[in-house]
């Protein structure tokens, strides 16, 4: 049996970190990516060991020229993807429609729509060629139940799990599998990017409760990708013992 190899976008933080760490100790060959050179770098060298060899993209992923250029850079044997992993995202900002700030409605829409539809275009091409392979989307909570001051993060959220839907059936017939892992409150970067980097801001979202980390989606991710080849998990949401809903965390 070959070594498999994983792509997985935004991987120099939070859960494509982790799953990157978890996928490297199950000896996957990995191709990470992201637009931030220097961790790329670091995290290549951490995670490459006699079982796993690591390639590293640097690009952002917002622009189609960029994601063009650095797929379309890979080898044929480099292009043999078995698991893309749809995982860079954000949120950025937390205010209502008629405050809110239009530059970040674009950015949450370039990254987390047309980024992952960029990255999908053309490695579903790669699988198709070879009438197999499985695409892993991160969606959310807020995908499934949206939340006030989070109009367009939740509408992006919605898209990942409609398009994954549709995505679905339209790759069913070349033996390629789709599916949504979609976490509630993860403690990772998220939240100080969404609050620009304002620290109190960011840790009073996840002050009184224990939230989810990024080792816990990851090895959920393992799971789903880790099954056999008749079986597909569509999705699955994982939670916060103490969030019962997108609203609702029972803080002590």
């Amino acid at each position: 049996m070959k070594q498999k190899i994983a792509l997985i976008t935004g991987a120099t933080s939070g859960i494509g970190l982790e799953t990157a760490r978890i996928l490297s100790e199950n000896n996957f060959n990995l191709i990470i990516t992201g637009r931030r050179k220097n961790r790329l770098e670091d995290l290549r060298q951490e995670l490459e060991h006699d079982h796993c060899v690591v390639l590293s993209l640097c690009f952002d992923i917002q622009s189609k020229e960029e994601v063009d250029q650095a797929l379309l850079s890979l080898s044929e044997e480099w292009r043999k993807v078995d698991v893309l992993i749809n995982n860079a995202g954000l949120a950025a900002g937390f205010d209502p429609i008629d405050k809110a700030k239009t530059e970040d409605w674009e950015s949450m829409i370039d990254t987390n729509i047309k980024g992952l539809l960029y990255v999908t275009h053309e490695v579903s091409n790669w699988m198709i060629k070879r009438n197999e392979g499985h695409i892993l989307n991160i969606g959310s909570i807020a995908g499934i139940e949206p939340y006030p001051n989070g109009t367009v993060y939740c509408g992006t959220k919605h898209a990942v799990i409609a398009i994954s839907k549709a995505m679905r059936i339209e790759l069913a017939p070349y033996n390629i599998k789709v599916s949504t892992v979609s976490p509630g409150a993860v403690e990772t970067e998220f939240s100080l990017v969404r609050f620009k980097g304002e620290k109190e801001k960011a840790q009073k979202v996840y002050e009184g409760f224990t939230p989810l980390n990024g080792r816990d989606i990851a090895e959920s991710i393992y799971f789903v990708v880790s099954r056999p080849a008749h079986v597909n998990i569509d999705d699955l949401l994982i939670m916060p013992t103490a969030q019962s809903s997108a609203r609702d965390i029972f803080r002590k």
